[in-house]
Parts: structure tokens; C-alpha cells; sequence
């Protein structure tokens, strides 16, 4: 197999759940290959260098190998090389969520009642 759709690489790389966020993410500019906007139908190669934003993280990494077949995560992690610069990143971003819980985080939806109080009682302190 030498070359695969990009949508299909994230999808068997498992940045993304299904194979249709990954075409999604790759329509709005979230996925960039050498730092060009690309589409869903291009073709990823070997040595390939990506930046791939999920909305959560933020990664780029060096494509290593392909597949469009979905594996297990010790399977998915061969196929690419995260950077130094990029771990770095991501380890300082998730010590920082760690240390600074935003107060609306666990608010799913729409807000309650007591859930308004609480929001409030953050911004009078």
C-alpha cells in the first residue's frame, strides 16, 4: 500500500472517532501538511509532516507508516512520530488544564439554576 486518503490515515491513526470528523477536520483547515490547508481525497505518504488540531489537542507529527484499517492504539502509535516540540507542548497544556479547572467545564448543555449561582459566586470572588 503506498498511499491513502488522508481522512482515512487520521481515522486508522485514531485522532478522530470516525472517519467523517476526520474529513470534517480536514475541510476547516485543522489538519495541515506542511503547514498547507489540504483536502479529505489527498493522499498521505511516508514522511509526511502534519499538524493536527481535534479541538482538545494539538499535535504534529511525521507520518511513518500507512494503513486504512483501524487497529489498536499500540498499532495506531506506528504509524506516526509525534515531535519533541509538540510533546512538550501538550504535556505543559494538560499540567496547565490540571492546575486551573475553569469553572464552566463540567457544565454540559444548557445551564440549571444552581449551576447560574455557582458561575456567579466564581465572578463575584
Amino acid at each position: 500500500m503506498d498511499n491513502v486518503r488522508i481522512d482515512k490515515w487520521l481515522w486508522a491513526a485514531r485522532f478522530f472517532k470516525t472517519r467523517s470528523l476526520a474529513a470534517d477536520a480536514v475541510e476547516t483547515g485543522k489538519v495541515k501538511l506542511d503547514g498547507e490547508r489540504i483536502k479529505p481525497a489527498r493522499a498521505v505518504r511516508v514522511g509526511d509532516k502534519l499538524h493536527i488540531d481535534n479541538g482538545t489537542d494539538a499535535w504534529e507529527v511525521e507520518v511513518l507508516g500507512i494503513s486504512d484499517k483501524r487497529g489498536g492504539a499500540p498499532v495506531a502509535r506506528l504509524l506516526y512520530q509525534e515531535s519533541a516540540a509538540s510533546v512538550a507542548r501538550r504535556a505543559a497544556e494538560h499540567e496547565r488544564r490540571k492546575l486551573f479547572h475553569e469553572p464552566g467545564a463540567d457544565i454540559k448543555g444548557r445551564p440549571t439554576k444552581r449551576d447560574r449561582r455557582q458561575l456567579g459566586h466564581f465572578r463575584d470572588e
